[in-house]
């Protein structure tokens, strides 16, 4: 198999420089090879990151024996022996051991369809010469990436928005998606990114782009909807499913590894891959916050003690935070909310830093198995619609006797309300910050958790819509910022279709979420995680770190500075105001401090992509604060923080 946790790029004429440009801007995702095909249609480039079979067989761009398709292609597809044993069944030949073929030829034998066949993540474009067109696909839940611009005549296509920024286009950020984040708190939730004019191609969709008359056609190939398991009810064979899962994301010529919260979905993986491979050297990573409350040390000991596997954690800080804050923009490319995300990224770099190259992640979990508290409130209105009231009461009794909080009631009280009452408290009560003019300009904007009226509906659409995907954005982001490959084994599909086929009291039961697979992994995880109901995951104490005094500087700095009292998306007395509260301890500052968050992120991603973006990157100057290592971006043409 050849591992392909790599970057591509291409667009729909011939320029090699501008082509290399846009591979050396994301080389961060391939440091191991590179490869370019430039002919007078195309220009099609590939970064590789050898993680399976690293000889030259799996160099791309990849040819077939004819020469007439050309594959390049970020991912890996753990299924391809299978499919490779009924192509050659079919009459096909192979030269290599590598994965990249067998897509070559299930395209080949299949068009189109080839990726209805593939277990796996991937984003790639084929280049088929006797159609003269581009076929792109995006992985069944968008694990990897796949960005484009397209103005109905140049078609451009890369793995990161920073190789599209080569290009000579207008750099302009979408109002409306600077709103939706702004005001619903909502990312990667549409096929329209922060930059105008750049797209990204939606998970579960092809696209075939005609380069003889520049037209463009997308589809979607995938619902999990529509491939729900009958009578799936069984834990045994869920937890069965899980372990294959794992086992096929172990598959590696380098040393693989894990991310290690302690939570129930990291240490589910930790132990399974020892009951995989008893013989295996282990390598965790973890965040850890001594004396916080979001400390989870104890339990990834457990973990570890349990595996005997070799450990390894992390305790960034703010000076840190401040320190790195430009890269992880860089990284990033899109504003992000909260610090979570730089703690993601320092686990990476922890990795990468102890030679580790594949990490496994416990991604997609919380929206399969239904994990997070507030889907209580949707099982909670989706009881209450079947007239199942005592039903309701016992499992808000019994969320209460292990929680101490009715908070998912507020949940189905607001799931009741009417639409014009939601906009009402959000705006009075969630967003006051905002200007009315932008709040009016757009007033056609939509949250469509608003209209969720099922259990089922909610982990749908956190699977698709407003969850995962900006979740797998941070995670792709930051693993390739150093050059790590991050497997998911909770978004193998089998996984997700047998999980969403199991009936709603399955999925959350007796107030506890996650219901099945606790009983799935009874006997396999130690009593004090399966009986753990909090939900902490890689949590920074993002309020201390706000109020550190180098950060409230900065922040202050921003929010008085002429470029953010300018802009007409908010009212900054509010937010100074919103700041001074929260430092003095006025407020409570969990939720101010989100705010302020988000509007500090937009002002920052502003200043770096939008405006002033033809200065060259110089980290933050920070007292006392090491200097971080930039290898990854020096040639990205950004602006500054400062």
């Amino acid at each position: 198999m050849c591992g392909k946790m790599c970057g591509i790029t291409g667009f729909n004429w011939k320029d090699a420089k501008l082509l290399k440009n846009m591979c050396d801007a994301i080389k961060h995702r391939g440091p191991d090879d590179e490869g370019a095909h430039v002919d007078d249609r195309v220009s099609l480039g590939h970064r590789r990151l050898s993680i399976l079979d690293l000889s030259e067989k799996g160099h791309q761009p990849m040819y077939s024996d004819d020469g007439n398709v050309v594959l390049v292609y970020n991912g890996e597809v753990y299924n391809f022996l299978e499919i490779k044993e009924d192509l050659i069944s079919k009459g096909h030949r192979f030269t290599s051991k590598t994965d990249t073929e067998v897509i070559l030829h299930c395209y080949q034998e299949y068009g189109t369809d080839c990726v209805r066949h593939f277990n796996g993540m991937w984003a790639f474009c084929i280049y088929d010469k006797a159609k003269n067109s581009l076929f792109l696909s995006r992985d069944r839940f968008g694990i990897k990436p796949l960005y484009y611009h397209y103005d109905g005549t140049s078609f451009i296509f890369a793995s990161e928005i920073k190789a599209i920024l080569e290009h000579d286009i207008p750099r302009k950020e979408n109002r409306a998606v600077i709103f939706d984040y702004l005001y619903y708190n909502l990312t990667d939730h549409t096929e329209d990114t922060f930059f105008e004019g750049i797209k990204r191609l939606m998970p579960g969709h092809n696209m075939v782009f005609d380069l003889a008359n520049d037209q463009m056609e997308i589809s979607k190939y995938y619902d999990v909807h529509e491939r729900l398991v009958k009578d799936a009810v069984d834990c045994g064979k869920l937890k069965e499913i899980f372990t294959d899962a794992v086992r096929k994301r172990l598959i590696a010529d380098v040393p693989v590894g894990s991310c290690l919260s302690g939570g129930i979905d990291s240490s589910s993986i930790v132990v399974t891959m020892r009951k995989v491979d008893p013989g295996a050297r282990i390598k965790t990573f973890s965040l850890r916050f001594p004396d916080k409350k979001i400390d989870e040390t104890i339990y990834q000991q457990e973990i570890n003690d349990m595996v005997d596997s070799v450990s390894y954690s992390v305790t960034p800080g703010p000076s840190e935070l401040m320190r790195d804050l430009q890269d992880l923009f860089l990284t990033q490319e899109e504003p992000f909310s909260g610090t979570s995300v730089y703690g993601q990224y320092r686990v990476m770099k922890l990795a990468k830093d102890n030679g580790v190259k594949v990490l496994l992640d416990g991604q997609g979990a919380d929206e399969v198995l239904a994990g997070y508290h507030y889907f209580h409130g949707y099982y909670y209105y989706e009881l209450l619609k079947g007239l199942d009231i005592s039903h309701l009461m016992k499992e808000a009794n019994q969320y209460y006797s292990r929680s101490g909080s009715f908070s998912p009631l507020m949940y189905l009280i607001l799931r009741a309300t009417t639409g014009n009452m939601k906009k009402l408290l959000y705006k009075h009560r969630k967003v006051p910050f905002l200007s009315e003019d932008f709040i009016k300009e757009n007033e056609q904007r939509k949250d469509s958790r608003w209209h969720l009226s099922s259990l089922d509906d909610a982990l749908y659409e956190s699977l698709m819509v407003y969850s995962l995907p900006h979740l797998l954005r941070f995670e792709d982001k930051n693993s390739m910022r150093f050059s790590i490959e991050s497997r998911v084994p909770f978004l193998d599909y089998r996984f997700v279709e047998y999980a969403f086929s199991m009936p709603s009291e399955m999925k959350i039961k007796e107030g506890v979420t996650k219901y099945a697979f606790r009983k799935a992994m009874e006997g396999e995880l130690p009593q004090s995680i399966l009986s753990r109901y909090d939900k902490i995951g890689f949590a920074t104490p993002e309020q201390k770190w706000l109020r550190d005094k180098a950060m409230e500087e900065f922040i202050q700095d921003i929010i008085s500075s002429e470029s953010f009292r300018s802009r007409d998306l908010w009212n900054p007395e509010l937010i100074k105001d919103m700041h001074d509260k929260m430092l003095s301890g006025e407020s409570s500052g969990i939720f101010v401090g989100t705010d302020i968050w988000r509007c500090i992120s937009v002002e920052l991603w502003m200043r770096l992509y939008i405006e002033d973006h033809l200065a060259a990157p110089v980290p933050l100057e920070v007292p006392n604060a090491r200097p971080v290592e930039m290898a990854a971006h020096p040639e990205v043409t950004v602006g500054t923080l400062t």
